[in-house]
């Protein structure tokens, strides 16, 4: 059973893929996933995983904030693994953890956690840090095995919650053969390309700043498109037209990334915090040149180019690096041939699944 809040973002991509790929290998799956998100898109998402689903897509309340459907829920999450004999209760992110883990206490059924970024990202410091800190090694025993992302992500995990006792794993998250075929950009494509959520956590606030003052070698000013939505997307438009650069950037909505990878000649991703961001991944096998910063799981993806990481929350930064693409486009090519070629070898879709399998089982056993 995968239990998991919302279907979005990285943690609904690894959960959609986890479970096709083991349904392909005859496991049967039961996903739970919150019933208050009532939005066409969530539903298309999930109802688009139902073949793969043979013991049903179940949903059940499970808010973002603590309430009262903390208690209900894991109950209920507890009733229907029973009822459907479940042997592995695989809970994604903070929440879908919380109720994963309070449903197999106490039960011959075994639980494991991957968080997704979620509770690492709160400041430890903070009140609200300090509470899911305590839950989360309060969790601790219960949990059977934790799944990481990337190294830093248990790194994170460990100096702010406890160094688990239980087996851990870092097991990557991967892309299927077909995103490794490479994509060259359209004649028309901007200088560069962005994909993903439009709030300021992904550094979308510095990007019409660095952009400005930008030229192409012929001197031309440089282009960008934007493709995503999300909190701050009021904010971000109105910085381009304060900066008058409604001509030099295109706001295309949500589309999928492999599009927008076909529109922009550099991928950039100035994010202040990630875990194992998909889009660096996508990017990478797609080989496209990418400008990223260098935080989170990140530097994992870049491995022998990590040193071409930049400073997050730094306009200066990012505008000089995108100086850069723009004087150099032959070695950012270079680049992202070299970077291509170790995602391809170490975050493949049959990797991460074989990996993940393997654990199931040794628990199991």
């Amino acid at each position: 059973m995968q239990v998991m809040r919302a279907p979005v973002g990285g943690l609904f991509r690894h959960v959609s893929d986890l479970t096709q790929v083991l349904a392909e290998r005859g496991h049967q799956i039961s996903i739970v996933a919150d019933s208050t998100l009532a939005d066409a898109q969530s539903e298309a998402r999930l109802n688009a995983l139902e073949p793969f689903a043979s013991l049903g897509i179940h949903r059940l309340a499970i808010p973002r904030l603590l309430g009262p459907q903390d208690i209900s829920t894991p109950l209920r999450i507890r009733a229907l693994a029973k009822a459907l004999d479940i042997d592995i209760l695989h809970g994604h992110g903070a929440k879908g953890g919380f109720g994963a883990r309070l449903a197999g206490a106490g039960t011959r059924r075994k639980t494991v956690y991957t968080p997704h970024g979620g509770a690492l990202h709160f400041d430890p410091r903070s009140a609200a840090g300090r509470v899911f800190m305590s839950i989360e090694r309060g969790l601790l025993r219960t949990t059977d095995a934790l799944i990481f992302e990337s190294a830093y992500a248990q790194r994170i995990f460990t100096d702010n919650i406890a160094l688990a006792s239980c087996r851990q794993e870092i097991i990557h998250n991967g892309l299927d053969d077909s995103e490794f075929d490479v994509i060259t950009p359209l004649p028309d494509a901007a200088d560069f390309a962005f994909v993903g959520e439009l709030r300021a956590l992904k550094g979308v606030d510095l990007l019409p700043e660095a952009l400005k003052p930008l030229t192409r070698p012929d001197g031309k000013p440089a282009t960008l498109i934007m493709a995503g939505d999300g909190p701050d997307a009021g904010s971000v438009k109105d910085t381009i037209r304060a900066l008058d650069l409604t001509e030099r950037v295109t706001l295309v909505g949500v589309r999928p990334a492999r599009e927008i990878f076909g529109r922009g000649c550099c991928v950039l991703v100035p994010s202040r915090a990630e875990s194992l961001p998909y889009v660096v991944m996508e990017a990478a096998a797609a080989g496209r040149p990418i400008i990223a910063t260098d935080v989170g799981g990140i530097p994992e993806i870049f491995g022998p180019t990590a040193d071409r990481l930049i400073e997050p929350n730094s306009v200066d930064a990012l505008r000089d690096a995108m100086a850069q693409c723009l004087g150099a486009p032959a070695e950012m090519e270079r680049e992202a041939a070299t970077r291509r070629a170790f995602v391809r070898a170490q975050f493949s879709l049959t990797r991460m699944v074989t990996s993940i399998e393997a654990l199931y089982r040794d628990l199991l056993a």
